[in-house]
């Protein structure tokens, strides 16, 4: 699926779902508390499933319709962070980089916290 194009006197554009899935798992994933986030493009599709083998799309769906957006998204917080804080900070986040980038509505980001990870403790036999 995607966005109907938009022409101008140059041309036309196109934004593909896939390019919405993106931005929505990159944004985020860049919210303090989601578990797994780091800043490289590979390791969020890693992380909302988004590689091109296998369950593409299963952390992050997107439904479009002419200039809407809805954003469903699976994801883990890290323990000791406030479930709901992270999540309504991932709802901000996606709706601002959505909006920002394609000009999109996004009517809804729903968050579906799945599980919460544990950092493991470091050794304190570390440094000897």
């Amino acid at each position: 699926m995607e966005l109907p194009k938009k022409e101008n006197s140059l041309g036309t554009i196109r934004i593909l779902d896939d390019v919405v899935e993106i931005i929505a798992a990159m944004a985020a994933s860049e919210v303090e508390g989601v578990a797994g986030a780091s800043g490289l493009a590979s390791d969020i599709a890693n992380m909302f499933n988004l590689n091109k083998s296998g369950n593409k799309g299963k952390g992050v769906k997107v439904e479009l319709n002419e200039q809407e957006a809805k954003v469903d998204l699976y994801l883990a917080v890290e323990f000791g962070h406030s479930l709901v804080a992270v999540a309504e900070k991932v709802q901000a986040g996606v709706k601002n980089a959505l909006e920002l980038m394609t000009g999109l509505v996004t009517k809804e980001v729903n968050v579906h916290v799945q599980g919460i990870v544990f950092k493991q403790a470091e050794s304190k036999d570390k440094d000897l």
